[in-house]
């Protein structure tokens, strides 16, 4: 147990976190960046440093020298997201800092903006709304405005985790459609429950009218989905990333849609985030988010206060439910 523990988190979090961590520590120091910006390695050390617990994002760069200067303090990382490819879990592990996500709490709200990619790209909702705010719309005609539509398509997930389980859950089950899965390994739920198939990623490419990213960003992932397998997609296919930017070589992306070489894309997450790659706002065949796959009040909540449940139990002497390290 940490007497009169100090936490310092990154940048402003829910409320609901901070009454979790005061209720269940109330001797503990709480430091909160509550600028709207992010911190540098340089920054980060100074302000963390003595603090044995840090509640990070998914911008901040932990990396083995961050945790050596914060270190023999520091216990745990609680990282406010699911993805973890921002810390260096073998320096963590190194110098016994445990290292938490948050998983399952933000699963359904990241399904639905990917979902809601799907149908905007097909349907060009977003091009059409801009249009008929412009005072562009003349009036109902037969080949006016035409999309694809979305019952019935093939969709492909790359990346069989909870959030992929659950956008093919809502696509099988709310527009029949056929399922292609592309992972390290099988799952039976998947062909049990849902009819997919596992496909080798080039088949997957090939057949299908979606295909939706839902991997970790890995040193085998990072441009998994380069010019070359964007060149094996129908020219009629969309792209959806909710997973990480640097899965998708932006740079080749914004030529194929320029090119017409796939029909459109729609992203929630950028390579070099928060910046796009250029070229790419400047078209009308992609639909561009601003991040917001977890952004709901109530996915926000339960992120903070697994977070907080983590912090809490590492500083209590107890071994965190979502351990990563």
């Amino acid at each position: 147990m940490v007497d009169a523990p100090r936490i310092f988190v990154t940048r402003e979090v829910p409320e609901t976190a901070i009454a979790h961590l005061l209720e269940s520590l109330p001797d503990a120091r709480i430091e909160m960046n509550r600028e709207d910006r992010w911190l540098g390695a340089e920054e980060l050390v100074a302000r963390g440093r003595g603090a044995n617990a840090l509640i990070c994002t998914l911008v901040d760069r932990i990396d083995r020298s961050v945790l050596t200067a914060l270190a023999p303090d520091l216990k745990v990382v609680a990282a406010f997201a699911v993805g973890i490819d921002n810390i260096d879990l073998e320096a963590a592990a190194e110098l016994n800092v445990r290292v938490t996500n948050t998983p399952d709490v933000l699963t359904e709200a990241t399904a639905e903006v990917a979902v809601g990619l799907i149908l905007a790209c097909s349907r060009r909702l977003v091009e059409g709304d801009r249009l008929t705010r412009a005072g562009r719309f003349a009036g109902w005609t037969p080949l006016f405005h035409r999309g694809h539509g979305v019952y019935g398509k093939t969709l492909g997930i790359i990346g069989a985790g909870r959030i992929g389980w659950r956008v093919a859950a809502t696509m099988r089950r709310g527009f029949d459609c056929e399922i292609l899965v592309h992972s390290t390994r099988r799952h039976r739920d998947w062909e049990d429950d849902l009819g997919a198939a596992f496909t080798p990623l080039d088949t997957l490419l090939e057949r299908s009218d979606f295909v939706s990213l839902h991997c970790p960003l890995t040193d085998r992932t990072r441009h998994l989905i380069d010019a070359t397998a964007i060149s094996r997609m129908k020219p009629t296919a969309c792209l959806v990333n909710t997973a990480r930017g640097a899965v998708v070589d932006e740079i080749a992306l914004v030529r194929a849609l320029e090119r017409g070489e796939i029909g459109a894309a729609g992203l929630d997450v950028y390579e070099d985030e928060p910046r796009l790659a250029p070229g790419l706002s400047a078209l009308d065949n992609v639909v561009v988010l601003p991040h917001i796959g977890s952004a709901t009040h109530e996915a926000r909540d339960a992120m903070g206060r697994l977070c907080a449940e983590a912090v809490v139990d590492v500083l209590s002497g107890r071994d965190p439910v979502n351990a990563v390290v």
